[in-house]
């Protein structure tokens, strides 16, 4: 496990509550309904639509979607006209076809072709539009679609169990409708390799992905040296065995200084949640209140820099009872500006629902009782931590692009 730098320590919490006093004040808009769980690959796959189900289940059970201002909202499926902002009109043609087609991702074992996978891909998609209408609009300041995150779908392909890519689309919709700076921040432990792809060349989207490094997971891409256009494409690489404190150390390190320079109109972030210790496809070690750490500053962060337009998608995620549901509750209580206390119990009848739909346990907490201290960038580089050195490599392949100082 990477040694923790020494230096001043804070919380990510912390620095939420001093800076961003405004945040119990957005409306939050919930696109949900369902048919979202009819993206379903089968039984014995790792995506178990089961996840966002015990999610809701639980959102609603702790009382997070009958807050004052939040609401559940209906959308339609995403048309043609909105998917080929993104994808290519033959590759959505074999979607809705059902075909298997090798050159296009579709029946490998990632990505097995089932029954209505065109029509169940763009609903999740509409619901990420949806989202986006309303920050855009301002019928909403938040707007959040937990079954979205599908960051790895590709032009004119499936991958990483993403058919069409939600993220993109809804990022492609909002520059159509004028948006002159949109920023991407994608916490997923994989990388968003196919937003990125979407506007490696366009320097009105800034794409900030933090992930395990590309040596040792899927999908091989990500490395810093990947910058796009006016350093527009920002790769944090970390090694395997990373976890909270170093985490939010990388994301302190990158995050805020770019999202303040480059002053985005809407900040729409991916938070697939296997970065967790206990996903079993990933590796590295992150607890449920890290994660609830960095929800809190992309909130702040979304009120510090975009005015407050918040677009927030779910992702990966795949220990479905005792990871997905607690780590995406915490997010739309975040984002409806009432937090869960960490220690909070869950629901009894929650729990009961679990076991009814699984046959396993559920946590009784809201917490895995991890410290979530970080010790800032600004307590200075330490280069015999792997961590470190992950970060400074970041910062020096797109820093000097912002008129940023990498060293500093």
């Amino acid at each position: 496990m990477p040694a923790e730098p020494t230096g001043s320590v804070t919380t990510m919490d912390e620095r939420s509550e001093q800076i961003d006093p405004n945040r119990a004040s957005a409306s939050l808009q919930v696109f949900w309904n369902d048919r979202l769980m009819s993206y379903d690959f089968g039984p014995e796959h790792p995506m178990n639509p089961v996840r966002v189900d015990l999610t809701m289940a639980l959102a609603r059970g702790l009382g997070v979607l009958d807050a004052p201002g939040v609401s559940i909202e209906e959308f339609e499926a995403a048309d043609d006209a909105l998917l080929k902002l993104v994808h290519d009109p033959a590759y959505i043609d074999a979607v809705r076809r059902e075909e298997l087609d090798v050159a296009r991702g579709l029946g490998l074992a990632d990505n097995p072709v089932f029954p209505g996978m065109h029509d169940a891909s763009a609903l999740v998609a509409g619901a990420s539009v949806a989202a986006a209408q309303a920050v855009w609009s301002g019928a909403a300041t938040h707007a959040a679609n937990i079954a979205g995150g599908l960051h790895h779908a590709m032009h004119g392909a499936a991958s990483g169990f993403c058919v069409y890519n939600d993220p993109a689309i809804a990022i492609a919709w909002l520059l159509e409708q004028g948006a002159r700076k949109v920023a991407y921040v994608d916490v997923d432990v994989h990388h968003g390799d196919g937003v990125q792809a979407a506007f490696y060349d366009d320097p009105r989207v800034l794409t900030i992905s933090l992930h395990e490094s590309p040596r040792t997971l899927f999908p091989g891409t990500g490395l810093p040296q990947e910058t796009g256009v006016d350093g527009t494409s920002v790769n944090v690489a970390l090694p395997p065995g990373t976890g909270d404190r170093l985490w939010l150390r990388a994301f302190d390190a990158v995050v805020p200084p770019l999202l303040r320079r480059f002053a985005p109109e809407i900040l729409l972030t991916q938070h697939g949640c296997d970065s967790h210790d206990l996903d079993p496809l990933a590796h590295l070690t992150l607890s449920v209140d890290g994660q609830r750490a960095a929800y809190a500053a992309l909130h702040r962060l979304a009120h510090e820099t975009a005015g407050g337009r918040w677009i927030l998608t779910g992702g990966g995620g795949y220990e479905l009872v005792h990871v997905v549901p607690r780590a995406w509750t915490h997010l739309l209580a975040e984002a409806s500006g009432r937090p869960i206390a960490p220690e909070t119990p869950t629901p009894r009848a929650w729990r009961a629902y679990v076991r009814e739909r699984t046959g396993r346990n559920a946590p009784e907490r809201m917490t895995d009782g991890a410290d979530t201290e970080v010790r800032t960038w600004a307590s200075g580089y330490d280069p015999a931590n792997p961590v470190d050195r992950a970060v400074l490599a970041t910062r020096r392949a797109v820093f000097p692009e912002h008129g940023l100082d990498p060293l500093l």
